[in-house]
């Protein structure tokens, strides 16, 4: 069964509303007092205060007091914990500052493939960098987020916000971001209740002038005590004694704690309004705004705006929304009680009333608030279609958690009818990380599809549209559970059946699934395929207008090109890359940085050690200056190759390290194909530490006779150079013979794949481990192999990094016409790489003896004598070429080591034992 489906008109409904500056009235009470203790010049001002102390109402006459100074305002709701549309709202509420602000960050939210909110907010403190002007950022009614992601971002902009940018956050609670910290660096102002609570003369002239009563100072007096100054409460026994003659009876009878005040007010103030006024306060409690035409359908009356306009003379606790006086809302605390009193009083009703309130946001086309009113009123059917016509618009913004809340709030047994609304629920469950639950829905939605072809009117379909496109869609969402799983086979199947299902026009699902079959290809050891496909993938969005994602892709096919050996291609990519992104203008576009670290591992390749350094340096100087995050760990890997091959093996160390410490698995399947544990262990073989180098072969279960996997060739190949190494320390021919048998098995594997950058790396260890045999012939005939391949990519560190056996295979090759122009160029950089710069600590110097139990490595030797010095620990961090944690590591190894707990005592220690 078909039903028709509404066009979506608004995917930011209530914008004006959400974004108005309230007014303040002259006929309000003052508060000078307060607007003096706001210090825009500081980062964050917090007013922090339950429900009825005038926090709103408070910034209102503060923004009015400096009319000067631009104002961005945001009043924040429950549906704001979905992080895309809380910064939605926040960069478009920016926009009141200056129309053109934002512009570049709000793309990049909105765009298909958003990248993380860090590159979001980065891209949007460059553009609040270029505005001149001091601005003001107002967060109202903070208490209702609850979502993290959006605190950590909120955090992040605090810790980077420009100077001529100040934040202002009302709140009834203390929101979760480093308060502390901001408020020892005298960046954070506080009001909080004890500021808020009216004095005396304020709580008199409320009353007398504001609420137009006339009451005695010793009245007036009791009230303010009795209320400890609180506003809601003195507005409430203002309105109950609005009329009466018998005030003085009414303030002697008044006491009680807050939610005694609430409880005996409301029902003072609700039993003296007139009926009519009454039964629409009731009706009206379930609407979170409130508008003429929406109050009239919900009341089924005509007179709703009326109302509203009384309601606001009278001061009855509403609060206009826009300056035309069209939108409105109660004040949240008169809201509470409102509905408390209307689902008492009338529960059999509130259905009825949520369901008028629904159909008219339909037929105005707010769908959101249309389908919050459905699910209240529980007409499920009704929110169901309305959620699968919403539901390309909000996956298309990246809003699935809002949809999954939509979902679960459905019956079951309804959803397993809905093929659409099944495969989005599979969809939204896997964004939410829920795996296990997704076949399931995908299996319902086929099982509908099946029943739909037998009798239609046994399913239920909103969007035919939608329908046609299900099985390509089933296929891709089975494609990225393989993925989340890391099922690579499965996902090659199904993102293969999802392209051949995908209609042309649908660029956006074409593009992902040809990135995502790419990426499966690398990992199943086929870069060149994977090349292709990722290729395909990034063109088509560079095609769609979306240069970001194929400048944030290219990184990934740099790597390819490395994998297979082709390294002029990985150049030419990068390069193109870079020339699109500077073509972009604006601020730097997340994964520019990391082309630059991409052109530094070829560079390194090719044995151009100072070209790979600038061009390093270029990239993360660019990276920092952007404040971007990107794949931190592979700054840290590549810096410790280049020290490696300048001869610093601890700093490499280090920095392997913390990059160890930084990685974590991607939410995408990019292969860890040289993982750092095992660059590590390589390293320990070059330093000699074969015992570590072993420990780390066990702890990884490694073994001669494992299968076979690319995912793993990298650490097979560490094994073999192990083992190796094990020969040339102890003599045994069965670790260099099982070193042999591993290579040559993963010889075949590679050739079978085509996978030439593979096959080059095996044929030189394939070279050394014959050379270390004394097989001589078998070793050359690996090399030539090797050299062969190499020449025309330029490769060098693969030749020259094994130093002293490699030379002497080179110098022999030279002897027999072996490529010679290329092996003499090798045998050059042979002779200088892996040397200690000038600067640098050499590995052969013999340490003295340590008067230790456990002696001080030669790093925290390093370490110790800069603690000697009046250097920070960032600053030391920044002297030795590594991260500040990795210092706070070897400082309390020190310090364990020496049987001390800070630094002058261990300065002191070690000069004792003449360490420094």
């Amino acid at each position: 069964m078909t039903v028709s489906a509404r066009p979506i008109t608004s995917e930011l409904p209530f914008l004006e509303t959400k974004l108005y500056l309230p007014k303040w009235s002259a006929d309000l009470v003052s508060r000078l007092r307060l607007i003096d203790l706001i210090h825009p010049k500081r980062k964050l001002t917090l007013v922090s205060a339950p429900a009825g102390f005038g926090k709103t109402t408070l910034l209102a006459e503060w923004a009015a007091a400096v009319p000067t100074r631009p104002v961005a305002w945001v009043s924040l709701d429950q549906s704001d914990n979905d992080p895309a549309l809380f910064w939605t709202y926040l960069i478009t509420a920016l926009q009141k500052i200056q129309p053109s602000l934002g512009e570049r960050s709000l793309s990049l939210l909105q765009s298909p493939q958003p990248p993380s909110i860090e590159s979001v907010l980065m891209t949007l403190l460059n553009e609040l960098t270029a505005v001149e002007e001091d601005c003001v950022l107002i967060l109202d009614d903070y208490h209702v987020i609850e979502t993290q992601a959006i605190h950590g971002g909120i955090g992040f902009l605090l810790g980077h916000l420009p100077p001529q940018m100040h934040l202002i956050i009302a709140s009834r609670a203390d929101p979760p971001l480093s308060l502390a910290r901001l408020r020892s660096r005298g960046e954070l102002t506080e009001l909080r209740v004890s500021d808020l609570r009216f004095t005396p003369d304020e709580a008199a002239a409320f009353l007398n002038q504001g609420m137009g009563l006339e009451i005695s100072a010793v009245e007036v007096s009791a009230l303010e005590q009795r209320t400890e100054g609180w506003i809601a409460g003195l507005q409430l026994a203002a309105l109950s004694m609005q009329g009466r003659e018998d005030i003085p009876d009414f303030v002697a009878a008044f006491s009680g704690d807050d939610r005694y005040i609430v409880d005996y007010l409301l029902e003072e103030v609700l039993q003296r309004q007139p009926e009519r006024v009454r039964r629409f306060l009731l009706q009206t409690a379930i609407l979170e705004r409130l508008s003429g035409s929406l109050c009239d359908a919900v009341t089924d009356q005509n007179d709703g705006q009326e109302m509203l306009e009384t309601l606001e003379r009278g001061n009855l606790f509403i609060i206009p929304l826009d300056n035309k006086r069209q939108w409105y809302r109660y004040h949240h605390l008169f809201a509470d009680v409102l509905q408390a009193h209307a689902l008492m009083e009338w529960p059999e009703r509130m259905p009825g009333l949520h369901g008028r309130a629904g159909e008219w946001y339909e037929q105005n086309g707010l769908f959101s608030d249309a389908i919050r009113h459905a699910l209240a009123a529980h007409d499920f059917e009704r929110a169901a279609g309305l959620i699968e016509q919403m539901w390309p618009t909000m996956r298309r913004r990246q809003r699935e958690t809002t949809v999954l809340g939509w979902i679960t709030s459905l019956p079951d047994s309804l959803i397993r009818n809905r093929p659409v609304l099944s495969v989005a629920y599979a969809l939204v469950l896997l964004n939410d990380g829920q795996l296990d639950a997704v076949e399931a829905r995908l299996q319902d939605a086929e099982r509908c599809l099946a029943a739909d072809s037998q009798d239609p009117l046994a399913v239920v379909v909103t969007d035919d549209t939608q329908l046609q496109s299900l099985p390509a869609s089933i296929a891709n969402a089975r494609a990225y559970r393989a993925q989340a799983l890391w099922d690579v086979s499965s996902t090659v199947t199904y993102a293969q059946q999802a392209l051949e299902l995908l209609p042309e026009d649908e660029e956006y699902e074409r593009g992902t699934t040809a990135a995502l079959l790419g990426l499966a290809y690398w990992t199943s050891g086929r870069p060149e395929a994977g090349y292709r496909s990722f290729a395909e993938g990034l063109a088509i969005f560079k095609q769609m207008g979306l240069p970001q994602i194929a400048i944030g892709g290219t990184l990934i096919l740099a790597q390819m090109s490395m994998a297979q050996g082709r390294l002029h291609r990985a150049i030419n990519i990068c390069e193109q890359s870079l020339q699109l992104a500077a073509e972009q203008g604006g601020p730097v576009l997340p994964g520019t940085p990391e082309l630059y670290l991409a052109l530094s591992e070829v560079r390194y390749e090719q044995g151009d050690l100072a070209a790979a350094s600038q061009v390093l340096l270029s990239g993360e100087t660019l990276r920092q200056q952007a404040s971007l995050s990107g794949a931190k760990f592979l700054w840290w890997v590549v810096q410790a190759r280049l020290k490696a091959a300048e001869g610093d093996l601890e700093t490499a160390l280090d920095q392997l390290h913390e990059a160890e410490r930084l990685y974590h698995r991607a939410s995408i399947p990019v292969p860890d194909v040289r993982p750092v544990a095992a660059l590590r262990a390589r390293l320990w073989v070059r330093q000699g530490r074969l015992t570590e180098a072993l420990g780390w072969v066990s702890d990884r279960g490694l073994s001669v006779d494992d299968e076979l996997s690319y995912l793993h060739e990298y650490e097979h190949l560490t094994l073999a150079r192990v083992l190796i190494a094990q020969y040339r320390r102890d003599c045994i021919d069965n670790a260099l013979d099982q070193a042999i048998g591993l290579l040559t098995r993963l010889l075949e594997t590679a050739e079978a794949e085509e996978r030439t950058g593979s096959i080059i790396e095996i044929l030189v260890v394939q070279a050394l481990a014959y050379e270390a045999k004394g097989d001589l012939a078998g070793a050359i005939s690996s090399l030539e192999r090797a050299l062969t391949l190499a020449e025309p990519e330029g490769y060098v560190r693969i030749f020259v990094e094994p130093g002293t056996p490699m030379m002497q295979l080179l110098r022999e090759a030279i002897t027999r016409s072996i490529t010679p122009t290329y092996t003499t160029r090798l045998l050059t950089a042979l002779e200088t790489w892996g040397q200690p710069q000038d600067d640098a600590p050499t590995a052969s110097v013999v340490p003295s003896p340590q008067p230790l139990i456990e002696p001080l490595s030669q790093r925290e030797l390093d370490v110790l004598r800069l603690l000697n010095t009046e250097l920070s620990g960032p600053e030391i961090a920044r002297e030795l070429v590594v991260a500040l944690s990795t210092v706070r590591t070897h400082t309390k190894r020190i310090y364990s080591k020496l049987n001390v707990t800070n630094r002058r005592a261990a300065v002191k220690r070690a000069a004792e034992l003449n360490l420094i």
